[in-house]
C-alpha cells in the first residue's frame, strides 16, 4: 500500500513538517507501508485549463501520475485568506476524479491563528466528498504557536493528534483493502 503525503504549497515549511510527521507515524504503525512525499515546491505545475488530464506533460504529468498511483493520502495546506492554497486547488482540478474515488484521505493544515481550523471542515472535506473519497474523522490543525523558532513541532497535543490521524488512515485503508469496496462502485 502506498501512502502519499501532499504538501500543497510552494512557500513555507510548516505544512511539509506536518505532512512528514503523519507519514512517519503511519510508517511506525505499518513498516511495510510505502510512503512518499509530494512537495509541490519541487514541481513546476501548469494551471488546469479543463483538458483531459492525460494530455499534460512534464512536471504536471509527473505530479498527476504520482497522485493517481497512490492508495491513500495525507493532504496538507497552509490557510491563506481563510482558504486552501491555489496550488492545492489546482492539483485537485488536474487529477481525474476517478483516480481518487474510494481512497482514504486525511487532512492537515496550518495557519497563523486558531480560527482557521474550520477550513478543513468547510473546504477540504467537501472536496473529498466530490471525489467520493473516504475521509478520516480526525484531522490536524496547527498554528504558529505549535512550532518553536527552528520550525520544530513542539506542541504535545498536536503531536498526539498526528498519531491519531496516522492510526485512523492506516486502519481505514487496511479495512477497505480487506473488503471489496469496488463491488459497490
Amino acid at each position: 500500500m502506498k501512502l502519499l503525503g501532499i504538501s500543497g504549497t510552494i512557500v513555507g515549511a510548516k505544512t511539509r513538517i506536518l505532512v512528514e510527521k503523519v507519514l512517519e507515524e503511519a510508517k511506525k504503525l505499518d513498516p511495510e507501508l510505502e510512503v512518499e512525499l509530494l512537495d509541490m515546491k519541487q514541481y513546476d505545475v501548469q494551471f488546469c485549463d479543463g483538458r483531459d488530464p492525460s494530455t499534460y506533460t512534464g512536471d504536471t504529468k509527473t505530479m498527476i501520475d504520482i497522485v493517481s498511483s497512490a492508495d491513500f493520502y495525507i493532504i496538507g495546506t497552509p490557510i491563506f485568506q481563510g482558504s486552501i492554497t491555489g496550488v492545492l486547488k489546482n492539483l485537485f482540478d488536474l487529477v481525474n476524479p476517478e483516480a481518487l474515488r474510494h481512497k482514504v484521505m486525511g487532512f492537515v493544515a496550518n495557519g497563523g491563528t486558531y480560527q482557521h481550523f474550520l477550513v478543513i471542515e468547510n473546504q477540504l472535506k467537501p472536496i473529498a466528498g466530490y471525489f467520493r473519497a473516504y475521509v478520516a474523522p480526525g484531522y490536524v490543525y496547527a498554528n504558529t504557536d505549535h512550532f518553536n523558532r527552528q520550525n520544530e513541532l513542539v506542541d504535545e497535543d498536536v503531536l498526539q493528534r498526528i498519531r491519531n490521524l496516522a492510526e485512523e488512515v492506516v486502519h481505514m485503508q487496511k479495512a477497505l483493502k480487506a473488503g471489496d469496496i469496488h463491488a459497490y462502485s
